[in-house]
């Protein structure tokens, strides 16, 4: 990683997903990239070399390498719920296939790890899916650590108090969290900021990303918003990140496309830089 503490980033695509397109990214500058991993097809040893091979021609460090899963839909709350990552048992055993396939393509990549969105993990922890929940994890992070990876869970579908109880329960040292404050608005489970506090000591990576509530939390979306222009309070929130002893990059995910996306993430990394320059961060 960089020298600078919270180093900038963006969140960028191999081909799938919306995260910015490669070029764009490396002519944006930007020190740090997370990464969406391609599909299938694009999950090779050579194509990890020429991505690899790409971002070190730029100057460009890969932080963290991102799961995504076909069938996964965003459309509403209750699709999420019932299509996105581990939780839903119809695919679970798929998908843990293939997410052990991704973190042997972010070991190609001589990334540091693999981010996540498991699902909705049941809040009731007395649910025989939260047990099976907890062997899933177990299993993909025990994966992970073979290859000296972490495993990230990005927040948001789940409460902070039930993803801390579930790092707890699962207690592996590479498992970690990928801390979204605008998911928590977005999704409705909970402010941003406590829950950054409650979780603090699993962060190794977050999004910084904005939204605005909606009139329903759970139950319909909030928006996601340019940087600076949401409920979450960035200044506040990369203050607490520094409170916490927090000192990986500060990674820019804005889910729009074309060249309003490019355009809202140059904004927000002149923001980033102007926060952490008041701040006393460097």
């Amino acid at each position: 990683m960089t020298d600078n503490a919270m180093p900038l980033g963006v969140f960028t695509s191999a081909g799938a997903g919306l995260g910015a397109a490669i070029e764009k990214v490396v002519q944006i500058g930007a020190p740090t990239v997370q990464i969406h991993a391609p599909g299938p097809d694009g999950r090779t040893p050579e194509r990890a070399e020429q991505i690899a091979a790409r971002f070190a021609e730029a100057g460009v460090e890969i932080s963290l390498v991102f799961c995504g899963f076909p069938g996964d839909r965003y459309d509403t709350i209750p699709i999420v719920r019932r299509t996105v990552g581990l939780v839903p048992p119809e695919t679970r055993a798929e998908r843990i296939e293939q997410t052990r396939e991704i973190a042997d393509f972010a070991a190609w990549l001589q990334a540091p790890g693999i981010g996540i969105h498991i699902g909705f993990v049941p809040e009731d922890w007395d649910d025989p899916e939260f047990d099976a929940i907890v062997h899933v994890v177990a299993d993909v992070a025990d994966h992970c650590a073979e290859r000296n990876l972490t495993m990230n869970l990005e927040t948001g579908q789940e409460t902070a108090d039930t993803l801390l109880h579930l790092l707890q329960t699962v207690d592996r040292p590479n498992l970690a969290v990928n801390f979204d404050p605008a998911n928590m608005i977005l999704y409705g489970s909970g402010e941003p900021l406590e829950a950054l506090r409650k979780v603090g000591d699993y962060v190794r990576s977050v999004h910084c990303k904005d939204a605005t509530w909606s009139e329903s939390p759970g139950e319909e979306w909030g928006v996601e918003v340019p940087l600076g222009e949401g409920d979450v309070n960035m200044k506040e929130f990369i203050r607490t990140l520094d409170d916490l002893g927090y000192t990986g990059p500060l990674t820019i995910e804005r889910e729009v496309s074309g060249e309003r996306q490019i355009r809202d993430i140059k904004a927000g990394l002149e923001l980033l830089r102007e926060i952490k320059q008041e701040l006393g961060i460097s």
